[in-house]
């Protein structure tokens, strides 16, 4: 392939042709059907979301296009013609690029080189020409907007930076089609608007790209048209502008919008005040923080990115000291100073990013669970007590795996996120925060983690929960406070709450909190 890149103009593909289309795909892994007569249709000029819960085969469909996967029945056209790859490489010669959620970048190799792997330029000597890498690096790296040098490690470069080298890759190559596999699940609000700003430059240049995510919303700001699979089938196509999400769930989970979020007590009592912030200075904040939250409740923060919410939880879980004001449990100030204090004082948390903070990856299920009991120490072994309580956990959690040693890794998002939960029943935490609890996970388990939080809430476990996800909020929380400028400015009833009544609250100078 040429050290060069460029764009096909878009006079070259019909707007009534199909880049990519498969027919009746199947695809076996012993007795599974991963597969079972799925089908999909890719227009040029559009950005298709592909939908469904974990293990209804998006990602197996997408590994075959891939070329990671060889389908076992069916048919995958490329421009009208018939293809049969049988590897990676060929699929990419096919003029498709994938930006996998777990990137293949190369992260002790520079930016340049991993742009280059395996077809780098020479010169006449037969050397590589680092010279010709770097040129053309600068240059495909400016049409991403990246502004990295071509020299860095690519270990070094933010997760947003290594997600656009990826996209880079393809651009390089021509690709004509694009997949993303939950390409925002590890970036910031400013981030995620970067991305779309180059996903619909790639829309407008022609080019395909199949889009998954579990984000809803996302799919209706950036997507064209949506086809959803179940149980390895294909479940619908829908067109974005003609469609609502409540049909996109129902097509998913087999079950409408409003049977989604477990049903609130009608006049439910909050309970006695388990948690108070009172005229709390976050750091790095001038305004206050002041609300109370009662042994029955869901409490929801939102707001726009950065305006203090992330602060409000590990001021509490962290201890890290507010710069005035007090913490409240139980109407005792707090006093600990630590993640390993707020543990003792039944404190428990799903942190935003739960592979790097929450999940000890290569360890099996059962010791996830418990090092929580533990003082922060992994066990080296179980005993049969705690064994047995784990299986139950397991059970009554529906955490799907092969066995408890099975590495927490291995798991799905959804997966993950539940043995996160089941290490705090396992506690038995007095409060739990949750940050973006459903980040990364597919439907179905969305919905066994509202069911299991509102559980917790019933049975007098407080929760805060902070999500971007307004829809999240509004249907899960009893209420929900809005904070800007690290000051709390509004509160909301949930379930009478609106996404515009939200975004009102978080984008105005200050309001009057109202009790």
């Amino acid at each position: 392939m040429s050290a060069t890149w460029h764009t096909r103009a878009d006079s070259e593909t019909g707007a009534d042709e199909l880049l990519l289309e498969a027919k009746n795909i199947r695809k076996l892994f012993g007795a599974t059907r991963a597969l079972d007569g799925a089908s999909l249709r890719l227009r040029p000029g559009t950005v298709h979301a592909v939908l469904g819960e974990n293990g209804a085969g998006k990602s197996s469909l997408m590994k075959i296009f891939s070329g990671v996967y060889t389908p076992d029945g069916g048919e995958i056209l490329v421009n009208g013609r018939a293809v049969h790859w049988t590897d990676a490489a060929q699929a990419r010669a096919a003029g498709i690029s994938t930006i996998f959620q777990e990137f293949i970048l190369l992260p002790n190799l520079s930016v340049g080189e991993n742009l280059f792997l395996g077809h780098e330029p020479r010169d006449r000597f037969g050397r590589i020409d680092y010279k010709k890498i770097r040129r053309i690096s600068v240059e495909v790296l400016g049409r991403v907007g990246l502004n990295v040098d071509p020299d860095a490690l690519t270990g070094t470069l933010r997760v947003a930076d290594q997600q656009m080298v990826e996209i880079a890759k393809g651009i390089m190559r021509d690709a004509q089609i694009f997949i993303f596999d939950e390409p925002t699940a590890a970036l910031g609000e400013s981030e995620v608007r970067q991305l779309f700003l180059l996903i619909r430059s790639l829309r407008a240049q022609g080019k395909g790209i199949l889009y998954i995510s579990h984000r809803l919303a996302e799919l209706f700001e950036i997507c064209d048209e949506v086809t959803v699979f179940k149980d390895g089938r294909f479940a619908g196509h829908f067109t974005i502008a003609e469609t609502r999400s409540d049909q996109l769930v129902t097509a998913m989970v087999g079950r409408s919008m409003k049977d989604f979020f477990p049903p609130r007590k009608p006049n439910a009592d909050p309970g006695a005040t388990k948690l108070a912030f009172r005229g709390v200075q976050l750091p790095g904040f001038e305004g206050r923080v002041d609300f109370e939250i009662g042994r029955n409740e869901i409490v929801g923060f939102a707001g726009l990115e950065g305006q203090g919410q992330i602060q409000i939880t590990r001021c509490l879980f962290e201890g890290t000291p507010p710069t005035a004001g007090q913490i409240l449990i139980d109407g005792k100030p707090v006093t600990h100073t630590s993640a390993a204090g707020a543990i003792s004082a039944g404190i428990g948390i799903i942190p935003e990013d739960r592979k790097a903070e929450g999940l000890f990856l290569e360890l099996g299920v059962n010791r996830n669970i418990l090092v929580s009991g533990l003082s922060g120490r992994l066990p080296l072994g179980v005993v049969s007590s705690d064994a047995a309580k784990v299986r139950e956990l397991i059970r009554r959690l529906n955490i799907r795996l092969s066995g408890p040693d099975q590495p927490v890794g291995e798991l799905s998002g959804g997966n993950q996120q539940k043995a996160l939960l089941a290490r705090w029943l396992y506690r038995n935490v007095e409060v739990l925060i949750c940050e973006e609890p459903t980040r990364g996970v597919d439907i179905g388990a969305k919905l066994e983690i509202y069911t299991i939080l509102r559980e917790l809430a019933d049975g007098g476990v407080p929760i805060i929960v902070t999500s971007r996800e307004m829809m999240e909020l509004i249907g899960l929380c009893d209420r929900i406070i809005v904070v800007s400028d690290g000051t709390t400015v509004a509160e909301l009833p949930g379930p009478t709450a609106t996404e515009e009544q939200i975004m009102s609250a978080a984008l105005a100078k200050r309001e009057t909190v109202n009790p």
